[in-house]
């Protein structure tokens, strides 16, 4: 069965609060792509990170503002192209931190400064179940939903 736009802006929200890790694709300054799992906490609106900021991802988002988010696999597929936004420790709002402790069992904030927060803003998002759902896959353009 063909999903509409609504269910699957719907799908896309329920995923984002249920799963618990996301890839995250990036790349340097000399476009070489990295990808590497995250676990991560949806606030409704933004998507936060957490990684040191020394890691190439943490210089990756840190440098270029933009990354691209997957959940699911090839037949059940969620991509969200992002703006990136990088809070130290003590900059990251309370809620944030707090969801993302309740959401993944890890206080981030005790884990020292080497750690950085990273608030990806959705810019896109695209949602499909295999081949017949390709038609109307893009459910967010310019961060304004589309669908649902």
């Amino acid at each position: 069965m063909i999903r509409d736009g609504a269910r699957r802006v719907r799908d896309v929200r329920e995923r984002l609060t249920r799963e618990m890790d996301v890839w995250v694709a990036s790349a340097g300054d000399g476009g070489v792509p990295y990808l590497v799992p995250l676990s991560f906490f949806w606030d409704g609106r933004d998507v936060w990170l957490v990684t040191r900021y020394a890691n190439p991802t943490g210089r990756n988002l840190a440098g270029s503002g933009l990354v691209r988010l997957a959940l699911g696999d090839t037949r059940d597929v969620v991509l969200i192209d992002g703006e990136v936004a990088v809070y130290a420790q003590d900059e990251v709002p309370g809620d944030a931190a707090d969801g993302f402790r309740e959401k993944t069992g890890w206080d981030a904030r005790e884990a020292g400064p080497a750690y950085r927060w990273f608030r990806v803003r959705p810019t896109d998002v695209q949602a499909w179940h295999e081949e017949p759902e390709l038609a109307g896959r893009r459910l967010m353009t310019g961060g304004a939903w589309v669908a649902g």
